[in-house]
């Protein structure tokens, strides 16, 4: 006998049989759930939809597999930023304002006229962007437009590092202070826990020196003590 999963007119089943004069002993007061079905019926057939595919499965499986569960939404331009933030990690350590307007900031960039555009910081997006618009309008391969893409962005960042110096040079011609720099700050961290180290390991010796020559002075105590208790009274 097949199973039955076929919700087919449960409301009004559900409703006959109740109100019948056999289920009138067994249900004097009708169930709250009746008027909640009736209202909204469950669906007709109880079967799970397959989501979107978003790529053409793998024609060596026999059997489909995870036909049922949605498929990961992979991006031409996941796969350059991968390349590019782990040949520069330290781009991920620069502060960013993720804020659009009206959520069409990208159909207003131009990355044919390079990396720098109007609304936008130099980052690592910029790179990825650009590489990808010289993908697809010229012949450069990936790695071609990756390494001309770098190459681009490395002349930027030169160019604000210098721009950068200069204007701290110039603030300092006029009496402005800037305080310590990071590298000097990080020196005199690593100055202050090879002290704290230096004290510990004198401490440290200082007890081993000790209780090594405690144990050598009350070795022979204890022996002489030993041969005396053993002599006869």
């Amino acid at each position: 006998m097949v199973r039955q999963f076929r919700a087919a007119r449960v409301a009004d089943v559900a409703n006959k049989i109740i109100r019948t004069q056999y289920r009138k002993d067994d249900w004097p007061v009708v169930p709250a759930w009746l008027k909640a079905i009736e209202t909204i019926p469950p669906a007709e057939v109880i079967t799970r939809t397959i989501p979107i595919a978003h790529h053409p499965p793998n024609p060596k499986l026999r059997k489909p597999r995870r036909t049922y569960r949605p498929q990961k939404i992979v991006y031409e331009e996941d796969e350059l930023r991968q390349t590019f933030y782990r040949d520069h990690p330290w781009e991920l350590a620069r502060p960013r304002v993720v804020l659009e307007t009206d959520g069409k900031d990208a159909r207003r960039y131009d990355w044919s006229k390079g990396l720098v555009q109007e609304g936008i910081p130099l980052c690592g997006e910029c790179v990825v962007q650009r590489q990808m618009h010289l993908m697809h309008t010229t012949d450069l391969t990936k790695e071609q437009a990756y390494d001309k893409a770098r190459r681009e962005f490395y002349t930027l960042r030169h160019q604000e590092e210098v721009e950068r110096r200069v204007a701290q040079e110039e603030a300092r011609m006029v009496g402005a202070y800037f305080g310590k720099s990071a590298l000097q700050i990080g020196m005199e961290r690593e100055d202050q826990s090879y002290h704290w180290w230096l004290r510990w390991a004198g401490i440290q010796t200082r007890k081993f020196e000790a209780m090594r020559s405690k144990a050598y002075v009350s070795f022979g105590k204890d022996a002489e003590g030993q041969g005396e208790s053993q002599l006869p009274q």
